[in-house]
């Protein structure tokens, strides 16, 4: 059983498995309505799933790139121009958030922040 919400339009804003105030009504587990709210919850918590490890991915392949480099491996040059400009955008970033992060570490362990 479902407690469910429902706007002025008639349709679910919210549905929880426990009562919660200002539910509306409750659905079984199988109602069309409940069905269909579950499963856009699951495509959204996947469709995060994956935007987050596309982040993650995108930091391995900065990092592949970076060993294969100074391995001599690649040279940044071997890159199309769009990537190189990236590349060297997001290095650029990391590093002035690498000073930042120094000084909110030092700050953090004096006991300012």
């Amino acid at each position: 059983m479902y407690y469910v919400q429902r706007d002025a339009d008639g349709r679910l804003s919210r549905v929880d498995a426990k009562a919660f105030e200002g539910h509306t009504e409750t659905l079984p587990g199988d109602h069309v309505e409940v069905l269909h709210w579950l499963a856009d919850d699951v495509i959204g918590n996947s469709l995060n799933q994956l935007k987050q490890s596309d982040l993650d991915m995108i930091r391995v392949l900065e990092d592949l790139i970076e060993v294969l480099t100074s391995k001599g491996v690649l040279s940044i040059t071997d890159l199309p121009a769009g990537a190189q400009a990236k590349l060297l955008n997001r290095s650029s970033a990391r590093r002035a958030l690498g000073g930042l992060s120094n000084l909110i570490e030092e700050d953090h362990g004096s006991g300012l922040i």
